[in-house]
This record gives structure tokens, sequence and C-alpha cells, in this order.
């Protein structure tokens, strides 16, 4: 009878550690996979458009996600109360630091001619484009009739 329940507590013992380590295999592979999906933020201001600051007292956010999977970026950028007149035009730029001047990489095409508005939308990117903006080289400004560089800009900011 003890040799009996030495063998059972033998086998459960070793049954427990299999299962524990089977456990931890599982979670060392489930906790290696990351999500494809990167989500994008920014505030934009005055202060910040390149190279010279504009003292204004316009604002502008930025809300998104890119899929790195499809190479798939969707924004929404929503500014308001600018001070030289209606949005002529926006753009995504790159690459650039904070404070520092870029190129277009992605307009905004049929921003609407406004003080303050919102504007969406999506775009696949290229490689090249992708790595400049994961790497936080993106920024987002928003240009108007007296401030045709840009009345607010705001770097893009990227969590996963």
């Amino acid at each position: 009878m003890i040799s009996t329940l030495k063998r059972m507590a033998a086998g459960i013992f070793f049954l427990t550690l299999a299962f524990y380590a089977c456990k931890k295999d599982t979670e060392t592979v489930t906790n290696t996979v990351k999500d494809p999906v990167y989500f994008l933020r920014g505030n934009a201001t005055g202060a910040q458009e390149a190279p010279n600051k504009v003292t204004t007292t316009a604002t502008g956010t930025l809300a998104g996600r890119y899929n790195k999977d499809s190479n798939t970026l969707s924004y929404t950028v929503t500014w308001t109360g600018l001070t030289g007149g209606n949005a002529t035009a926006g753009h995504f730029h790159g690459p650039a630091d904070p404070g520092v001047a870029a190129g277009v990489v992605l307009p905004f095409t049929g921003i609407t001619s406004a003080t303050s508005g919102t504007f969406s939308g999506t775009a696949t990117l290229t490689d090249a484009q992708e790595t400049d903006l994961l790497n936080g080289m993106w920024y987002f400004n928003i240009h108007d009739a007296t401030y045709p560089g840009g009345e607010i800009r705001g770097q893009v900011v990227l969590t996963q």
C-alpha cells in the first residue's frame, strides 16, 4: 500500500513538472509574437514649425494606425483656430527629427479649406516610408495663405 502511494505521489509530481514545463514553453512562444499594428498620435502647434516657429493659438491633433503586415496607414488630422486663414494644404513630411524641416512624403489630398476642420485618409506605404515612420522620422503640418510653409506642425509618435 505504501509502495503504491509513493508511486502515485511520484507520478503526480512528474505530471505537475511536465505541465509547468509545457506551460512555460507555450508562454515563451506566445510572448514573442508582436502585433503588427502601430498606433499613431501627434499634437501640432506653431512652436514646432521649422525652420521658423509660428506664434499662433492654432492647434492640431493626429490619431491613426499603421498595419505593418499590409503597409496600410490610416489617419485623422484635426485642426482648430488657424490665424493665417483657411487651410490650403496639409502633409506628412520626413524624414526629419523634431525641429528639422523635410520634404512632403504624403499629401492630404482634398483637405477642407477652413480655419478649423478634420481630414481623414488612408495610404499604402513603401518600405522606405515605413522605415522612416516606424523610426519616428515623420511629422504632419497644416498650411494656410499667411503661412505657406505651415502654421502648425506635430511630430508623429508611434506606440504598439
